[in-house]
């Protein structure tokens, strides 16, 4: 996808385009060359690059470099994508300057891969490294977490926001990942997939804004929800689901993150929860200053979302956000039978 994002953001992006696809290029490059010679030894050490077979090898401590070494560059590669700080500086530019419709792909998809390739190869293929591992990935997270929703705080760009709110929403996969164990790593997967329906769903809202209002600007935007009821409603729906509101689909997976957790890191759990109390602070700060604060004379002719083609989708992902809230089970079964063999390995 590294050429296509490229020109999506370059061409028909706004702003310091031209740089934002540039480090996006630059850092998923370097990242990839880390996994593609991660991948070459694995392939080469056990004469099969089908990753089925790689995990049954079980060790691979007869390969060119030491294991430590391969579990080392395919976590950083994953960890540039998802991206966990301090790999994570490219997403921030790449979401401000991007097309709306990119920034919901990105949200949405892309940032998932880098999760799927750590329970999918770092886990799966070389679990004795990955359980040793959990430290650090535990560390890594809770510093993901608290500097993703610190930096978020003081934001003034509505997409900046949620850009940097996302580098602490994937922590929590992270730490979900550092518990090695079933219910931890269930919960990294359902956060995965909550993390792409509710940021991609802000991002939209912020898109149908941004054409309206031609400005991201929390300072210059206020008292909105009198001339766009339908997308004030439904940003708060997705901030609410994003801070984990109970019967929401955030809170659906953090919970279960930090249920799987808090037995194997404590600690580290505790400070994954300060991170929820931080992003009710930064959703309802911005939405109170942007939808509910003192009325704008220079607003007064600004419309509501009422195509079908703008409602549609913001509410088939309202539903799929309630849905996972109200009655997780009919998502979180498949995802837990898709995570348990990882979870044996571990084991």
């Amino acid at each position: 996808e590294l050429i296509p994002m490229y020109f999506l953001i370059s061409i028909w992006g706004s702003g310091n385009r031209i740089y934002s696809a540039w480090k996006y290029v630059l850092y998923t490059f370097f990242g990839s060359a880390f996994m593609i010679v991660g991948i070459l030894t694995l392939g080469f050490t056990a004469g099969t690059f089908d990753i089925r077979e790689l995990a049954e090898v079980g060790s691979f401590d007869d390969a060119i470099i030491p294991a430590w070494s391969i579990f080392t560059l395919l976590s950083i590669a994953f960890l540039v994508k998802m991206p966990i700080v301090p790999f994570h500086t490219w997403l921030p530019d790449a979401h401000t300057d991007a097309p709306t419709a990119v920034s919901v792909m990105l949200a949405g998809v892309l940032l998932k891969m880098g999760g799927y390739g750590i329970l999918r190869m770092s886990l799966s293929i070389m679990p004795e490294q990955a359980a040793d591992a959990n430290v650090i990935f535990a560390v890594i997270a809770a510093v993901s977490i608290i500097y993703g929703a610190m930096m978020t705080l003081v934001q003034t760009d509505l997409k900046r926001l949620i850009a940097y709110s996302s580098v602490s929403h994937m922590g929590y996969v992270l730490l979900g990942v550092s518990s090695i164990g079933l219910v931890g790593l269930t919960g990294a997967a359902t956060q995965m997939v909550t993390h792409g329906l509710i940021t991609g769903m802000l991002f939209a809202l912020v898109g149908m804004v941004y054409d309206r209002a031609h400005t991201r600007e929390i300072g210059d935007l206020s008292g909105l929800a009198t001339r766009m009821p339908f997308i004030t409603a439904m940003m708060l729906v997705a901030g609410l689901a994003s801070l984990g509101l109970p019967a929401l689909a955030g809170f659906t997976a953090e919970i279960t993150v930090f249920l799987g957790t808090f037995e194997r890191h404590e600690a580290f759990t505790i400070i994954g929860v300060l991170g929820v109390a931080f992003a009710a602070g930064y959703i309802l700060w911005m939405i109170q200053r942007v939808f509910w604060g003192p009325a704008d004379p220079k607003w007064a002719e600004l419309t509501d979302a009422t195509a079908w083609w703008e409602r549609g989708p913001i509410i088939a992902l309202t539903i799929a956000i309630v849905a996972i809230g109200v009655y997780p089970a009919w998502i979180m079964d498949l995802l837990r039978d898709g995570v348990a063999p990882i979870a044996e390995r571990l084991a």
